[in-house]
C-alpha cells in the first residue's frame, strides 16, 4: 500500500510540477479569454521566452549536479535558482507586454514574478512549496475563468498539498504559506483590478 501510494505522489507531484500546472493553466486562460488567433502567436511567445527556457534550466541544472532534482527540493539549491528564474520571468512578462497581451493576462505575469520574488525573499528563512503556491495561484485564477477548471484544479491542487508532504519534500508550514501565497496572487490576478 505505501509503495503505490509513494508512486501516485510522485505522479502527482509530476503532473502538479509549477511549470506543468502553469502552463496548462495558462493554456486553458488563453484558450477561454482570447480570440484563437491571438492565442496561439501568445502561448508561442510565451513558450519560447519562459516556458522552453526555465524548462531547460531545470534539466541543465539536474543534469549538471547544481540541483539534485527538477523541483529544486534543497533549500540551499534555490539560492542558486531564483537569481535565474527571476529574470527568466521577467523576461516572460516583459514578451507578453511587447506582444500586447490582453491587460488581465498581462497582470498574471507581473503577479507571476513577484512571486517568486517573495518566495526567493521568503527562502532565506523557510523552503515554500512552490508546487502548492502556483497550484493554488492557477486554482484561483481557474475558478474565476470556469468553474469546471476551477474544481478540477483543486482536486488537483489538494493532491499537489498531500504529495508534497508524503514525499518529505516540504513541511505542512511550506505547504501552507504556499497556499496563502498562491491564494493572494490568485485573488491579485483573477478577482481584483489593479
Amino acid at each position: 500500500m505505501w509503495i503505490r501510494a509513494r508512486r501516485l505522489a510522485v505522479v502527482v507531484s509530476w503532473i502538479g510540477h509549477p511549470l506543468v500546472f502553469v502552463t496548462i493553466s495558462v493554456g486553458i486562460v488563453l484558450a477561454t479569454q482570447v480570440a484563437s488567433r491571438a492565442a496561439i502567436p501568445l502561448l508561442a511567445a510565451l513558450f519560447l521566452s519562459l516556458i522552453a527556457p526555465m524548462g531547460l534550466l531545470l534539466f541543465f541544472g539536474v543534469r549538471s549536479g547544481r540541483w539534485a532534482d527538477a523541483d529544486v527540493s534543497v533549500r540551499e539549491e534555490r539560492k542558486r535558482f531564483y537569481p535565474i528564474a527571476i529574470p527568466l520571468s521577467a523576461l516572460g512578462t516583459i514578451v507578453m507586454g511587447l506582444a500586447n497581451t490582453p491587460r488581465s493576462i498581462l497582470r498574471g505575469g507581473v503577479i507571476t514574478l513577484l512571486l517568486l520574488i517573495a518566495a526567493a525573499i521568503v527562502n532565506h528563512w523557510s523552503k515554500i512549496s512552490l508546487h502548492t503556491l502556483f497550484a493554488t495561484y492557477c486554482t484561483v485564477i481557474l475558478f474565476r475563468v470556469n468553474i469546471s477548471c476551477g474544481s478540477a484544479a483543486l482536486i488537483l491542487a489538494g493532491l499537489v498539498f498531500w504529495s508534497r508532504l508524503l514525499l518529505s519534500r516540504h513541511t505542512i508550514s511550506e505547504n501552507i504559506s504556499g497556499v496563502a501565497l498562491g491564494t493572494v496572487g490568485g485573488i491579485a490576478t483573477a478577482w481584483m483590478s489593479i
